[in-house]
């Protein structure tokens, strides 16, 4: 199969986000369990858990815990931030996975979790019992991982890396912001959800500058020596945004170590840098209740039976998504929403008392340069005999590096198209 067929067939693939992570899910069939499930965190990975698990067994009683009343996606938050797209249409309801699925919503702050007890609890002191708890908490951050960087940082230094009020105040920010002026990205180390994501935002911050402020600059700062597309990225900032991006990689002195929010200025080992629009995205880690629990190793991130998605600190708890050590798969919602398919089949299985599926995952990362020039990488995932979970060799590539303009454009489609896919497969 050529390269560009695999590409064409995992975007296929890709346009029909139901079918990632499906693999066995015809075996199980109805079951007659009256098993109880509770499932805390409603993003992709959790909201696609519970769902799936009425899918596959409409006797299991599925109880999803949020603390939030919409869910707000991060992925095409960039071209918030670009002034390219409204906050709100990354904005979906809860009810239908209420409504139409038979889910118990539950919109509360989960504030303990007992593994030994298997109950949840609410900061309202409710009380939930389960059979099986999958726990999807996405990520936090390593406060003051950064010398300086800390909760009240983020209003003068926005992350941004929530989609919501920092989406928004970074987007003021640069409205604010004289032509002529300097914008700093201080990307993490890895891992970190969406690896292509800071850089990304690069490109969508020089749209924006390049028609309104076209005199300013972006600085991107860098952990890493590398990062996700990369030879994609630089190679459409050299068609579109000439002089305006700088990358510096971590071996260049591009490791920031501490910031001075008051004065707008960041540090490397040998530089201090002074920004007009300063965006900080932090080392991660997982979740809060998922490290309070339990939950989390020594690393900060969650390890689990990549099969099942079973912690291997605490049985009959699952956690998925962001806040899960998946093998190679990347901190993407395409991921988070593949492994809560393949979590649900697996829980599903363990209540009824059956064989749990040798499990297929994917994932594809499509990625702005502008609002017409989108890029991607695709791949397929497997067991190993190590119970890792690997990527299958020429099973998905990156798009193609001489690409046409309409293909670049197509891509951007594709990438417009996959919002409204994922949105609808997780929460419609």
């Amino acid at each position: 199969m050529s390269n560009i067929t695999r590409r064409n067939f995992i975007k296929v693939i890709s346009s029909s986000v139901a079918v990632a992570g499906l693999a066995g899910f015809h075996e199980i069939g109805l079951g007659s369990s009256s098993g109880r499930v509770v499932v805390v965190g409603g993003g992709y990975g959790g909201a696609t858990a519970a769902k799936y698990l009425r899918l596959i067994d409409p006797n299991i009683h599925v109880t999803l815990i949020e603390k939030n009343a919409q869910y707000v996606s991060c992925p095409m938050s960039n071209e918030v931030i670009s002034g390219v797209r409204d906050i709100n249409s990354l904005k979906v309801s809860y009810s239908t996975l209420g409504t139409r699925y038979g889910i118990n919503v539950v919109q509360a702050q989960v504030t303990e979790i007992d593994p030994v007890k298997k109950n949840v609890r609410t900061a309202n002191g409710q009380d939930f019992q389960y059979d099986r708890l999958i726990v999807s908490p996405g990520i936090d951050f390593r406060w003051n991982a950064i010398d300086g960087y800390d909760r009240n940082a983020v209003e003068i230094m926005p992350h941004a890396w929530r989609a919501g009020p920092q989406t928004l105040l970074l987007r003021h920010q640069l409205e604010a912001m004289k032509d002529g002026g300097v914008v700093i990205i201080v990307a993490p180390p890895g891992p970190f959800k969406c690896p292509p994501g800071p850089y990304e935002r690069a490109s969508l911050i020089a749209y924006y500058l390049k028609q309104h402020k076209p005199r300013s600059k972006i600085l991107i700062l860098d952990y890493k020596d590398k990062f996700s597309k990369q030879a994609l990225f630089e190679q459409g900032w050299a068609q579109h945004y000439p002089g305006m991006i700088t990358w510096i990689a971590g071996s260049m002195d591009g490791h920031v170590n501490r910031v001075a929010p008051y004065n707008m200025k960041v540090f490397t080992d040998f530089e201090e840098y002074k920004g007009d629009v300063i965006n900080v995205i932090p080392p991660q880690q997982a979740g809060e209740i998922a490290r309070r629990t339990g939950l989390a190793d020594k690393s900060g991130w969650c390890p689990v039976n990549q099969k099942t998605f079973e912690s291997k600190l605490y049985k009959e708890v699952h956690v998925i998504g962001d806040a899960s050590i998946a093998g190679k798969m990347p901190k993407s919602a395409y991921a988070a929403n593949s492994q809560g398919k393949v979590c649900a089949a697996a829980v599903a299985a363990l209540i009824n008392g059956k064989v749990v599926e040798e499990p297929s995952y994917i994932n594809t990362c499509y990625s702005l340069v502008t609002p017409k020039h989108g890029i991607s990488v695709a791949a397929v995932y497997e067991l190993n005999d190590k119970g890792r979970i690997v990527e299958i060799e020429e099973a998905g590539d990156p798009s193609p590096i001489e690409a046409s303009p309409w293909q670049r454009e197509m891509e951007a489609r594709y990438a417009h198209s996959f919002l409204i896919n994922i949105m609808s497969d997780t929460f419609g």
